[in-house]
């Protein structure tokens, strides 16, 4: 076999048509996670492919009033979650707080206006059985 007739994943892959991002361990407890799938999340909408975040666990908690602005990605104290939050928005990212998860999590606050709503685990799982749809998890 040649170096010409190896797959590639840019030429031979089809291209999903959305990407579903689950925030699962990347909650307030660790924010230094909670970078990195936003940062997918934005070089998707950078490639114009529909992207949906859904938050789940303690992650959920980013959804919910003051967690996310008091809540460092970097050591050096840059940038918030809240930051990202609102940079995912503008970009046309989708957010979803787990509907279990809020009910285990939220404690009186006020979902953020970013939130579009609640999903549960039966949406994630049929989002990710779509041959269209590419599905990671942090």
């Amino acid at each position: 076999m040649t170096s010409t007739s190896i797959p590639t994943a840019a030429t031979d892959v089809p291209a999903g048509e959305k990407l579903v991002i689950v925030v699962w361990a990347a909650g307030p407890e660790r924010p230094v996670l909670a970078a990195a799938p936003f940062v997918y999340a934005l070089a998707a909408r950078a490639l114009e492919v529909p992207v949906e975040m859904h938050f789940t666990s303690t992650a959920v908690r980013w959804m919910l009033a003051g967690v996310a602005d008091a809540a460092h990605t970097d050591a050096e104290g840059t940038k918030t979650v809240g930051d990202f939050i609102r940079e995912a928005k503008a970009a046309g990212v989708r957010l979803y707080a787990c509907s279990m998860a809020i009910h285990e999590h939220r404690r009186g606050e006020e979902l953020i206006s970013e939130c579009d709503g609640f999903s549960g685990a039966g949406s994630v799982v049929g989002a990710a059985m779509d041959a269209s749809t590419r599905t990671l998890v942090f």
